[in-house]
């Protein structure tokens, strides 16, 4: 049987796909998030009432400066975290991409608290698989990357023990 909140992300999971939706959230969540999470103490996400969320702290691809993302993450069932650079369908691939991809050693804020982790990207031979998992969480997420036209970049964030691994 559905629980509430699989009922729930399947009523609002469709919106999100909308024009409308797609032009107003990248100007609208993230001030919003960030304003949450400074008010919270980094406790609270406004989409972590929806869906497991993070905040991904990496180091600018360029510019080597500490940078953040608020992110919809799925759960691997290994400890692990799976993230989408979907962007909002948008036919760019979202900045933090480019981040861990020139620096994978990185950390992640999950319920006020934050760990290390090393990005590593997810394979053309898991990319089903990984996208089978995200849309359990959230029907219909692939339509994303079939919108933007462009191969969305899969990630796996696993923690690291040592914490030098991810220094911020």
């Amino acid at each position: 049987m559905p629980t509430v909140l699989q009922l729930v992300r399947s009523v609002v999971s469709p919106l999100t796909r909308t024009r409308v939706f797609r032009w107003c959230a990248p100007r609208v969540l993230p001030p919003v998030e960030r304003a949450i999470a400074a008010v919270s103490g980094g406790r609270v996400q406004l989409s972590a009432l929806l869906v497991p969320s993070l905040v991904l702290h990496s180091t600018g691809a360029k510019s080597g400066e500490p940078r953040d993302s608020a992110l919809m993450y799925t759960p691997d069932g290994h400890g692990r975290a799976i993230v989408a650079g979907t962007s909002f369908a948008r036919d760019r691939h979202p900045g933090w991409t480019y981040n861990l991809i020139a620096h994978p050693d990185a950390a992640i804020t999950v319920r006020g608290r934050r760990m290390p982790v090393r990005a590593s990207r997810i394979t053309d031979d898991e990319r089903d698989a990984a996208w089978e998992r995200i849309e359990a969480q959230w029907p219909g997420y692939r339509a994303y990357e079939r919108e933007s036209g462009r191969v969305v970049r899969l990630f796996l964030l696993q923690p690291v023990a040592d914490a030098h691994h991810a220094s911020m």
